[in-house]
């Protein structure tokens, strides 16, 4: 059974840098980037991005039925790196059937969150089967302020249950603000 590490922070904190330091060593790593390039500015994210990683390291790109297609790859990894589930999340809810920004009912929201909590889920038992360590990176979005619109403020709260969730079946979370990493759970708290 291999070991599950949540990384949080805000944006820009370094907790991209940071999981990726964490398996530099390792030979066979996956990196799961859950990103969509819609415009030129998020193309030039992605592109930086890639730019960091050793060209070792295996790329699968998509956010969605991700403990189906890890293991249709066919291939033993030291690492599993899914940079981030906050956009993941984003992704998810804007190609769901019937979202609608401003008209999405309750019961929507509650029935979105069900699933995609089943979806992570099922990803966290395939990625413990399938590598040593799997380290998901995700947003802090609710250390801010109170958003404007309700479907913002659905989103962050939304977000920070997900974010619960895998905590709780993470061995390891560690926050990093500011470039610097602080383990909140298991690991080396010095």
């Amino acid at each position: 059974m291999g070991k599950i590490t949540l990384v949080t922070g805000g944006a820009r904190s370094g907790k991209s840098t940071f999981a990726e330091d964490s398996l530099r060593k390792k030979k066979r790593v996956l990196y799961i980037a859950t990103a969509v390039a819609y415009d030129e500015e998020m193309k030039e994210r992605i592109r930086l991005h890639k730019r960091q990683r050793p060209d070792t390291w295996q790329t699968l790109e998509a956010y969605d039925r991700l403990d189906e297609k890890i293991p249709d790859l066919k291939t033993a990894y030291d690492g599993i790196l899914l940079d981030c589930v906050t956009v993941m999340l984003t992704n998810l809810l804007f190609s769901q059937e019937g979202f609608d920004e401003e008209g999405s009912t309750e019961e929507f929201w509650r029935e979105f969150e069900y699933e995609t909590l089943l979806k992570i889920n099922k990803l966290l038992q395939c990625a413990r089967s399938m590598t040593d360590h799997f380290i998901l990176v995700t947003n802090e979005i609710g250390m801010g302020l109170v958003p404007e619109t309700a479907f913002s403020r659905r989103f962050r709260d939304m977000a920070g249950r997900i974010n619960q969730m895998i905590a709780k079946e993470s061995d390891e979370v560690c926050l990093v603000v500011s470039g610097i990493p602080m383990m909140i759970k298991g690991g080396d708290k010095s």
